[in-house]
Parts: C-alpha cells; structure tokens; sequence
C-alpha cells in the first residue's frame, strides 16, 4: 500500500478528524529505549537488522508470525497489551521537521473522530497526544542508535536461534535476531562497565536479556489459543 504524505495545517485540515488507532502491533515493533521497562513486562526485547540499512534497531516481540499478535485482546492474550510509540503515532509522519500525515490512512475522517484542530486553528487534543509521540519518536531513534552502537564496538551483540514446537506440531524456527552476550559483558574492563552504567545502559541490557523469558510465555498463549481453535 502505497502512502500519500501532506503537510498538515490548519488551513487545509480544519475539518479534519482522528479516529482511535485500529492496527495491531506487528509481530515484531521497533521500540525506543523510553520504552524497554513497559515493552519487557509483557513481550521479549531483542535486537534485529534493518533489511535496508543493515543498522541494528531494538524490536518488542509480539507473536512469532507475520500480523501475529499473541498479546492482542482479540488473540486472548493474558497480558494487556502494550501500545508502542509507533504504533500510536500510526498515519502520522515527520518530515523536514513538519508534521506530515497519510491521506490514505484509515484514522482520518471528515465525519469521524475527534478534530484535530479546535476553532482557532491551535492543536486539539488528538494532536497535541501526536506532537509528544513523534517528539519522544524523534529523540528516541537517536539514543537508540547510540545504545545500539555502543553495543556493537563493544562486541557484546550475539546472535539468538529461537526453535519452538507447538501442540499442533508446528515447528518455528526464528533466525535474524540477536541479544546481548552476558558472557562478553562479564568480560568488559571495569571501565567500560562503568561508562555503561553511567550512561544507564547497564540497566536496559539487563531489562532485554530479562525479557527473553516472555518468549515462553508467548509461546505458551499460542498454545492456549491452538487449543481453543481445535
């Protein structure tokens, strides 16, 4: 699908309206470091390679499939779902330091919604929830990325091979992800782990590889699901 970005003002989107976001969170969401402690409650952090860039970015696991979503209320997921900044900001986009948005984008509606501009042209509401996501969108992908590098000159990024069976036989097999090495981390001079203590990347590497233990409960849900479709 293709997408049809414009400027967005006033002018031109005085009656412009916000339905509530409809997409579920793919099956694997990129996630910001701002949201590590929420993300790992609920689903496994882990590291994968943008297909394009080759560039490292942090994603939050909701299912094992493509449009997989096991933590959803529709997939009868035991954990509340957890709404990523990027998923909240769905059809709206920053470009040239505007905010731009998707014509073609479901949400929008001229007889729909919530306005997103009140009468004197000022950011309703809707918007002004928007303006906070891309803004926390914008500086996250920079610290992400320094996290991320930081990661990677110090060679603690290792590769994770998930296999998984399930009741009905199926067998899954997740490859293209990667973790952070303990071992390696054990290994750092004591001043590189205080450089990443103080940058309190210490403590984010411990909420990722903590988190690792939601893959068994995702794997759990999907089997509580097969059983229920059976």
């Amino acid at each position: 699908m293709s997408i049809q970005l414009v400027a967005l003002n006033p002018q031109e989107h005085r009656n412009l309206r916000l339905k509530p976001g409809h997409a579920e969170a793919s099956h694997f969401t990129e996630v910001m470091l701002s949201e590590f402690g929420s993300a790992a409650a609920g689903c496994p952090i882990l590291l994968a390679k943008n297909p394009e860039t080759g560039a490292f970015y942090a994603g939050a696991m909701f299912g094992f499939k493509p449009d997989e979503n096991l933590l959803s209320d529709k997939m009868g997921g035991s954990v509340p779902p957890y709404r990523t900044l990027d998923q909240q900001r769905e059809g709206f986009y920053v470009t040239e330091d505007e905010i731009a948005i998707d014509e073609g984008c479901p949400r929008f509606s001229e007889y729909e919604g919530d306005l997103l501009f009140d009468m004197d042209g000022q950011p309703a509401t809707p918007l002004r929830h928007i303006q906070r996501v891309l803004t926390q969108l914008v500086h996250g992908k920079k610290e992400t990325e320094a996290f991320t590098a930081t990661l990677l000159s110090l060679k603690l990024i290792e590769p994770i091979d998930i296999s998984l069976n399930f009741d009905d036989g199926e067998k899954l097999v997740l490859q293209g992800l990667y973790t952070v090495s303990l071992d390696t981390l054990h290994e750092l001079d004591d001043a590189a782990v205080l450089d990443l203590f103080r940058k309190g990347y210490l403590q984010l590497i411990y909420t990722m590889v903590g988190s690792l233990k939601h893959i068994g409960t995702l794997a759990n849900i999907r089997n509580r699901r097969l059983s229920r479709a059976a």
